[in-house]
């Protein structure tokens, strides 16, 4: 399975370059973020990673905004839940984009985290394009939080491709 990882990252980088166009800021959209990477990087109970979230732009307080995603694995676990974001924006395009969630964890074939109840921080480090679409590479823990007796934990090595929300339907009409 590990073979199949790096094909799908050259993908989403052809598909971010696939839609450079119109000039926009990130922080002006909804977007639909995507990624792929390798669940467990640091142990050798690894499992290809694959994401799909929903990052509203409107912040809840000050400048920070709610997500929602799903994840599953290569080895059958899976994870869904919600939480918050934060873009930092630097230099001309490039951003920091630190998240918190919680969720609901099933561990299928894959590793036992210990708890149905899991928490995920992450740290992404990307880089915006003038449509607004963006890539980033995005590093994230994911825990029990010590709910349980058993917390081994596992880190995520991920590559996002993020766009907005419009950009699915302005070739629909």
């Amino acid at each position: 399975m590990k073979n199949i990882v790096l094909p799908l990252m050259a993908l989403c980088v052809f598909l971010t370059t696939a839609f450079i166009g119109t000039p926009a800021h990130a922080g002006d959209y909804d977007k639909i973020s995507f990624s792929v990477g390798y669940f467990d990087v640091f142990d050798d109970e690894g499992a290809m990673d694959m994401r799909a979230e929903y990052r509203w732009a409107d912040p809840l307080i000050w400048q920070i905004k709610p997500m929602a995603g799903i994840e599953y694995t290569s080895d059958g676990s899976g994870w869904v839940g919600t939480g918050l974001y934060y873009d930092y924006h630097f230099g001309n395009n490039f951003f920091l984009t630190p998240s918190l969630a919680v969720g609901l964890y099933n561990d299928g074939g894959g590793k036992d985290l210990g708890h149905v109840i899991e928490f995920r921080s992450q740290i992404e480090v990307g880089y915006e394009f003038e449509n607004a679409s963006s890539v980033s590479a995005g590093l994230s823990h994911i825990s029990n939080a010590s709910l349980d007796d058993e917390n081994p934990g596992a880190e995520v090595l991920s590559l996002y491709y993020h766009m907005p929300v419009g950009m699915l339907f302005q070739n629909a009409q």
